[in-house]
C-alpha cells in the first residue's frame, strides 16, 4: 500500500513525500519509487510537527520527477490555523531580508556534485571516519576491501543539497529527468502564539493541476529562551566577500561602503535566526578609534539591529552579539611596542567595552595554530601583569589544551579541535579549564561531526550535544565566507557549482576521486553570496546571504540544547542518560589505540546518523 502523497495527473512531479531534513536527499534519489517514505514527521500522507514558542521548526518536502523532469512547478505555503493564525505576507527581492511578518519561509535547496572525498574532516585510514554513504566495503577493522574504489562508495558524485534559496527568488521550478527537488520550510513559532494544533496545507502545482499535502504543527505552552543555551562564534570575512557583492574587496567611504555595512549586517541577522553569533577582523571603510569596535557594530552588541525597526523578526529579538574577536586571527598592531604597549592598548579595549557592552564575552586574539608556546606565555603574561583594566581582558590562542596548559600557563583560552585524543591528558585540561575556558572549534570525525558538505545532516547538529555533555561553553568556526581558497592555490571558487571550496585540486585519485592537498568540501562556507559579481552566471542579485543547510541543522543542535537544559531542570539524571545514548563517545572520550601514537583511533562514531533517532519534545 502506497500511503504517500499521490502523483500529480500527467505531471513530471510523481512523488510528493516530506523527511526532518537531516538524511540528506541527494539529487539523484528516487526513495518514494522504491518505498512508501515514512519519517518521524511524515506518516505517507500527512506532516507533523510539535515546537515550542521562539523556536523555528523545518521540514524538507522531497517532489520526484519521472523520466521526462518538470517545468513550471509551484509550491504555496503561507498560513497555519488553530488557536490563532500564524501566516506571512508576500515579498520579493530583497523583502527577503526582512522578516517582519513572515515567520513561514520556503526555500529552493541548489545542489553541489560531490567530486572527491573530503581530507581534512577525517583520517583515511579506517573507512568507519567516513560517512557512511562514502564508506567503501571494509573489514571489522576499518580497512578498505582491497579492488574497491572511488566508484564503489555510494554517493560517489552524488549531487548534495546544501544551498537554501528564498523561493520567492527562484519562480517557477524546473526538475531535472528522473530526480528530487528539496523544498525546504522554516516555522517561526511566535512568542505570543496561542498554545495548541495548528493545520494548513502545503499545496504543488504544475500545468494546472494541483494536490495538497496537510501539514500540522502543535505549539507547546512553553518557550525557548532568546539566549542560545549553546553558545557559537563564527567568523565573517571581509575582502572576500565584498568582491562578490561589489566587485570591489575595500569599499571607501560612499554609496559602495553603506552598501557593504548593509550586507554585512543581514549576515549578522541571517547567523543571528540561525542562534549563531559573528565575528569578523573589526574591518571598515569608517574612521574610529582603534581601541574599541567600528560603528557599526555598536548596533550588533546593544541587540539594535535585531530589532523590527531594522526588519528583523525571530529568536533573540532584541538581544546582541554575544561575542567580540580584538586583533581575530592575530591581527592586532601592537606587537612590536612591548609590555607597555599592551598595557595600553588592552586598557582601552578593557575600558570601552566595561562602559559600553560588559556583557560582551571578549578577548585578544594572540595568534593562530601556534606552537611558539614561549611567545604565547610572554603576551600572556604581559596581559595578567597589568596593574590597570586591560587585565581582566583575556587572552585566546587556537592549539592544543594539554600542551598550552603546560607550556603557556598564562594564557586563559587554548581553543582545540581535535579528531582523537589522548583521555587522560585532555580530561585533566579539561578540569583545570573549567567550563567557562572549555571552547573547541571546527569538528573532525570520529570526536565530532564535521563541516564537511558530504558529511551527515546531524553532523552539526551533534555538536550542541557534545557541548552539553562536556561542558564545552562556546564552539568556534574558523570561517563562513572562505570564497576565495587562497590556502589551496585555486582562487575565486564558484561557490553555487563547485562543491570543494577549501585544499588543493589537481589530481584524480582511485579512491578518493578528485583530490589534492587537504581538499575538502564545504568548509568555510557556511553562508552562499545572494550576489556574486566574480561569477555572474551564478549571481541570483540580492543583497544578502543564502543560509546553507549545514547552518540550520547546526540551529536545530542548538535548540536541542536548550530542550536539554530546561529539562535539566525537571529530571537531570533523565537527561544525563538521553545525552549519553545520543553521544556516547564523542571530543577527548575518542581515547587513542597506542599511547606511544597518539594520532589515530580504529572505531566507528558513537552517535546516530539517521534523524528519527532526534529528540522527544517535551509534551507539556
Amino acid at each position: 500500500l502506497i500511503l504517500f502523497f499521490p502523483a500529480l495527473a500527467s505531471a513530471g512531479v510523481v512523488r510528493v513525500w516530506a523527511t526532518e531534513g537531516g538524511d540528506k536527499v541527494a539529487r539523484g534519489e528516487l526513495r518514494a519509487l522504491k518505498a512508501a517514505p515514512i519519517s518521524r514527521v511524515f506518516d505517507g500522507t500527512t506532516i507533523t510537527l510539535d515546537a515550542a514558542r521562539n523556536e523555528i521548526v523545518h521540514v524538507a518536502v522531497v517532489l520526484e520527477t519521472d523520466a521526462a523532469g518538470a517545468a513550471g512547478v509551484k509550491v504555496h505555503f503561507d498560513r497555519l490555523e488553530g488557536p490563532g493564525v500564524i501566516a506571512s505576507r508576500a515579498t520579493s527581492g530583497d523583502g527577503v531580508f526582512d522578516w517582519t511578518g513572515r515567520p513561514i519561509e520556503l526555500f529552493h535547496v541548489r545542489y553541489l556534485q560531490v567530486k572527491g572525498l573530503s581530507r581534512l574532516t577525517w583520517g583515511d585510514y579506517d573507512e568507519r571516519h567516513v560517512p557512511r554513504r562514502f564508506r567503501r566495503p571494509h573489514d571489522g577493522y576499518g580497512i578498505a576491501t582491497a579492488g574497491t574504489g572511488w566508484s564503489d562508495r555510494p554517493d560517489h558524485d552524488a549531487f548534495y543539497p546544501d544551498i537554501a534559496v528564498p523561493l520567492e527568488l527562484v519562480g517557477n521550478i524546473e526538475i531535472p529527468p528522473s530526480a528530487s527537488q528539496l523544498i525546504w520550510v522554516d516555522i517561526t513559532v511566535p512568542r505570543a502564539a496561542a498554545p495548541g494544533l495548528y493545520t494548513g496545507t502545503i499545496e504543488v502545482t504544475e500545468g494546472g493541476k494541483s494536490q495538497n499535502l496537510p501539514i500540522s504543527l502543535r505549539v507547546h505552552g512553553f518557550s525557548l529562551p532568546d539566549e542560545p543555551a549553546a553558545l557559537t562564534m563564527v567568523h565573517l570575512g571581509y575582502a572576500d566577500m565584498n568582491a562578490r557583492y561589489l566587485d570591489s574587496k575595500y569599499p571607501d567611504a560612499g554609496p559602495l561602503a553603506r552598501r557593504a555595512l548593509r550586507i554585512r549586517d543581514r549576515h549578522f541577522q541571517v547567523a543571528h535566526r540561525h542562534r549563531v553569533s559573528l565575528v569578523d577582523a573589526n574591518d571598515g571603510a569608517e574612521p574610529w578609534s582603534e581601541d574599541s569596535p567600528r560603528p557599526e557594530w555598536r548596533a550588533r552588541l546593544d541587540g539594535s539591529i535585531f530589532t523590527r525597526e531594522r526588519g528583523y523578526e525571530g529568536p533573540g529579538e532584541g538581544v546582541g552579539n554575544s561575542v567580540f574577536a580584538i586583533g581575530m586571527y592575530g591581527s592586532w598592531d601592537w606587537k612590536d611596542g612591548g609590555e607597555a604597549a599592551m598595557r595600553t592598548r588592552t586598557d582601552a579595549w578593557e575600558s570601552w567595552f566595561v562602559a559600553h557592552s560588559p556583557g560582551t564575552e571578549r578577548f585578544l586574539f594572540l595568534i593562530d595554530e601556534s606552537s611558539d608556546f614561549g611567545q604565547i606565555q610572554t603576551w600572556a603574561t604581559w596581559v595578567d601583569n597589568n596593574p590597570g583594566p586591560g587585565r581582566a581582558l583575556r587572552t585566546f590562542v587556537t592549539t592544543s589544551w594539554p600542551e598550552a596548559l603546560d607550556q603557556a600557563p598564562a594564557l586563559d583560552m587554548p581553543v582545540a579541535t581535535l579528531k582523537v585524543a589522548e583521555r587522560r591528558s585532555w580530561e585533566r585540561a579539561a578540569r583545570t579549564l573549567g567550563p567557562a575556558r572549555r571552547w573547541v572549534y571546527n569538528g573532525a570525525r570520529p570526536a565530532t561531526g564535521s563541516l564537511a558538505l558530504e558529511d551527515d545532516g546531524v553532523a552539526l547538529r551533534m555538536w550542541p550535544w557534545c557541548q552539553f555533555k562536556k561542558g564545552i561553553h562556546r564552539w568556534f568556526v574558523w570561517e563562513s565566507t572562505y570564497y576565495d581558497n587562497f590556502q589551496g592555490g585555486t582562487g575565486p571558487t564558484d561557490v553555487f557549482n563547485t562543491a570543494r571550496t577549501f585544499g588543493g585540486d589537481d589530481s584524480s585519485d582511485p579512491e578518493l576521486g578528485r583530490t589534492g592537498w587537504n581538499y575538502t568540501n564545504g568548509d568555510g562556507v557556511l553562508f552562499y553570496p545572494g550576489t556574486d559579481a566574480v561569477f555572474p552566471a551564478s549571481s541570483v542579485g540580492v543583497d544578502g546571504p543564502f543560509a546553507s543547510l549545514r547552518l540550520k541543522h547546526w540551529r536545530r543542535g542548538i535548540q536541542d540544547a536548550a530542550y536539554l537544559q530546561l529539562a535539566s531542570k525537571v529530571d537531570p539524571k533523565a537527561v544525563e542518560r538521553i545525552v549519553a545514548r545520543m553521544v556516547p563517545t564523542v571530543l577527548w572520550e575518542v581515547d587513542i589505540d597506542q599511547p606511544l601514537d597518539p594520532s589515530y583511533r580504529h572505531a566507528d562514531i558513537s552517535w546516530p546518523t539517521d534523524p528519527t533517532h532526534g529528540r522527544r519534545r517535551a509534551r507539556s
